[in-house]
């Protein structure tokens, strides 16, 4: 009963955020994300969307046919009723390929062809266009026909701009962006050039339809030539914010990038952030920022390219100097229907103006969600690397800053991306991970501050999914999908790029990245709890448009 009674919870508190958002966005047309999957025992696992658009009257009608058949039968029916989005057919054999398609209220709407092959591999392989590693990847529509495209950054190289031995390196080749379809046709490749620094803070890019023509279009800064110094650095040249075209590759619009003045040195400028925020809650803007460890500067531009406001660090807002973290998180933190940006330890205001600052530095871990379910409103949670004798960790009121717990011992360099993810039944709201660069300590608190086990060593940054069929969600770490403590279900290969629910239903797909291949790994589990997209969660939305502009961090459900 408590799991039931849990499961309902869950399932209302994601229709409440899904369907009753406070902002006017304009919904991409998604399709219904049909897929089909082999399974262990031989059958086929078929997953597919429900959309907030979906009517009240809903009815699911899958069918089939197989290579040998001209007519369709129909296989399963869910109405509204009982409005599951999955479905296990046991009817298949071996050495056959079958085509399925959706219907909705009795129009089609989607297919997907799965040959059996007795493999039970629970991913889609995109391959790439050469036996590169890509090294991130956006998802997003390019062409307006409802299905996601795949858009990477590519090879698997990172540069820092922090000079000491073993970080800073000479950039081999120039970074290239390429977008595909999920059957792996490449659309086109744009190379960002030598004046472009192959490294995370060089080359921030974002994938969405900022200009709202039903087809999103990819920003990423840019330069002109080679400006390079005899060193391998950067220094000097223009510098630009561009519009590529999302069908074509094509430039089509290109206005300055923040400037380099007033920062104090090479690891100090080359230092970028780039994403997207509904500011007034209706159409959305970009947002650029420079900085990180020092001077932080700021800048909103509309779909044209026009300022809408710009702020910096200085002034009347010199505590928010030093302030940001490693990416630059879009949240409504005030409930006013609003984006704010979250740029670390501190929040700007969807006006330009600063909202609050900690004044504790720049903290690497960094995630804004509905952590406690009691307090009103939307948290943020903290793990600093500099340096703190108190409160490294904490959870703090996002409309306010107000500290609502904090790690009382001292901190010396919490490093990587932690989590923050309702992992454990047990207990309330979601549960926060952080550890140590230099020492093997690892912490893992309840939403209320509740120490829940202190760990001697494992990953820094466990990505959090949910995967099976209860409220909790399960995490992938050292080539495994699995309980947080528990049961394994899934052994994994290549390098984990992201987590989105980007196909099936509303569980969500681990992207790993091969030599050659862009893995999509998708739950075969069949389940009973339907749940909207969790892509037209304007938040969750707002985090998987950011995945491509600084460290990943895993995209959180809106309040």
């Amino acid at each position: 009963m408590r799991y039931q009674l849990t499961c309902v919870r869950f399932i209302l508190t994601i229709l409440s955020v899904t369907i009753a958002s406070p902002f006017g966005v304009s919904a991409e047309r998604l399709d219904h994300g049909l897929i089909a999957l082999e399974r262990d025992d031989g059958s086929v696992y078929l997953g597919w969307r429900w959309l907030k658009e979906d009517p009240s009257d809903l009815k699911f009608t899958i069918q089939c046919k197989n290579m040998d058949e001209s007519e369709w039968k129909t296989i399963s029916e869910n109405t509204d009723a009982n409005c599951s989005t999955n479905f296990i057919d046991p009817s298949v054999e071996k050495g056959k390929t079958y085509t399925y398609q959706l219907l909705v209220n009795g129009q089609i709407s989607g297919n997907t062809v799965l040959h059996v092959d007795g493999e039970a591999d629970s991913y889609i392989s995109v391959p790439l266009q050469g036996e590169y590693d890509a090294k991130c990847v956006g998802v997003a529509d390019l062409d307006g026909d409802g299905a996601y495209e795949y858009i990477i950054q590519q090879p698997n190289f990172n540069t820092d701009p922090y000079q000491q031995p073993g970080y800073w390196k000479r950039s081999p080749t120039t970074y290239k962006i390429e977008a595909y379809k999920r059957d792996g046709t490449m659309m086109w490749r744009y190379d960002m050039g030598w004046a472009i620094e192959a490294g995370t803070w060089y080359a921030p890019f974002v994938v969405y339809d900022v200009d709202q023509d039903g087809k999103a279009e990819v920003y990423a800064k840019a330069g002109e030539g080679d400006p390079r110094s005899p060193a391998g650095h950067v220094e000097s040249g223009p510098e630009y914010l561009v519009k590529i075209n999302g069908e074509t590759g094509e430039v089509t619009a290109k206005t300055p990038w923040l400037s380099r003045d007033g920062f104090d040195d090479y690891n100090y400028y080359c230092r970028n952030f780039l994403t997207v925020a509904y500011l007034d809650g209706k159409t959305p803007s970009l947002i650029m920022q420079r900085g990180t460890y020092r001077l932080i500067k700021m800048q909103a531009l509309d779909k044209d390219f026009n300022q809408l406001w710009y702020w910096e660090a200085t002034g009347e807002y010199e505590k928010y100097r030093g302030q940001s973290s490693h990416g630059l998180i879009t949240a409504d933190v005030d409930d006013d229907g609003r984006d704010e940006l979250v740029m670390g330890a501190a929040v700007i205001d969807e006006n330009g103006k600063g909202l609050w600052t900690l004044g504790m530095g720049h903290p690497d871990v960094c995630y804004v969600a509905d952590i406690d379910p009691d307090n009103p409103g939307l948290e943020i949670y903290y793990g600093f690397e500099t340096r703190q004798k108190t409160d490294g960790m904490c959870v703090v009121d996002a409309k306010t800053g107000r500290k609502l717990w904090t790690h009382k011992e001292p901190t010396t360099h919490l490093h990587g991306q932690g989590m923050v993810a309702d992992v454990l039944a047990d207990y309330a709201g979601m549960e926060t991970y952080t550890g140590e660069r230099d020492t093997p300590d690892r912490w893992l608190y309840s939403a209320k501050g509740q120490l829940i086990k202190l760990y001697n060593g494992g990953t820094l940054s466990p990505r959090a999914l949910w995967w099976d069929d209860d409220p909790q969600k399960e995490v992938a770490m050292n080539g495994e999908i699995r309980d947080w403590d528990g049961q394994t279900y899934l052994k994994t290969q290549g390098r984990v790029l992201a987590v989105v629910d980007c196909l099936g239903d509303a569980r969500e797909e681990l992207l790993t990245s091969l030599k050659g291949e862009l893995r999509i790994y998708s739950s075969a589990i069949l389940s009973n709890s339907p749940r909207p997209c969790l892509m037209q969660d304007h938040q969750y939305r707002m985090g998987v448009a950011a995945q491509t502009m600084g460290y990943y961090y895993p995209a959180q459900l809106g309040k």
